[in-house]
């Protein structure tokens, strides 16, 4: 694991890295954990394929940073940029973020979080934002404590599968 550009931590034996092609297989093997935690695995459709092209392929979409535990893989953070018209500024959008079950409570969601607001800092983002769900009281408390704030006054609205794909046709149909 040698040729891998590795950030080191103050915690014994953990560790993170960028993911690169050869991390697909483990990328969405966590992906998969993650959505049995959330109760959504029938949500997970995703392929290495898909993920491949949309992580390493001409136009990346996405970041990965795979946290280890000596030479265990212990979780991952899937984030992007977005952009603050208001701030003028791009942000960071931490899309997933999964500790493995039987490695949480060592701080490591600490340390992908606090690595992702580093990254932001030196990037010059003017935010870090992520979702979390209602039911996820353990989440909600954890970024309470590192100074995160709900956003109450925003309700996220999502269209997806079939509906985003006719509204989409609807721009065929009506405006062109």
């Amino acid at each position: 694991m040698n040729e891998y550009n590795w950030i080191e931590t103050s915690l014994e034996d953990f560790r993170l890295r960028f993911a690169s092609k050869p991390d697909i297989p483990l990328i969405h093997e966590f992906i998969k954990e993650l959505a049995d935690y959330e109760q959504l695995e029938d949500e997970v459709v995703s392929t290495q394929t898909q993920l491949q092209q949309n992580l390493f392929g001409d136009r990346s979409y996405a970041e990965v940073i795979l946290g280890f535990e000596g030479e265990n893989p212990a979780g991952f953070a899937l984030f992007f940029h977005n952009f603050s018209t208001f701030v003028g500024k791009p942000g960071i959008y931490l899309e997933d973020l999964f500790v493995k079950k039987e490695m949480r409570g060592k701080g490591y969601g600490k340390v992908f979080l606090t690595y992702l607001a580093r990254l932001a800092n030196h990037r010059d983002c003017g935010r870090l934002e992520w979702a979390v769900q209602e039911w996820n009281e353990k989440a909600i408390g954890f970024y309470e404590n590192l100074g995160a704030r709900q956003k109450e006054e925003w309700t996220v609205y999502q269209l997806a599968g079939k509906k985003l794909e006719n509204l989409g046709k609807t721009f065929d149909k009506e405006f062109k």
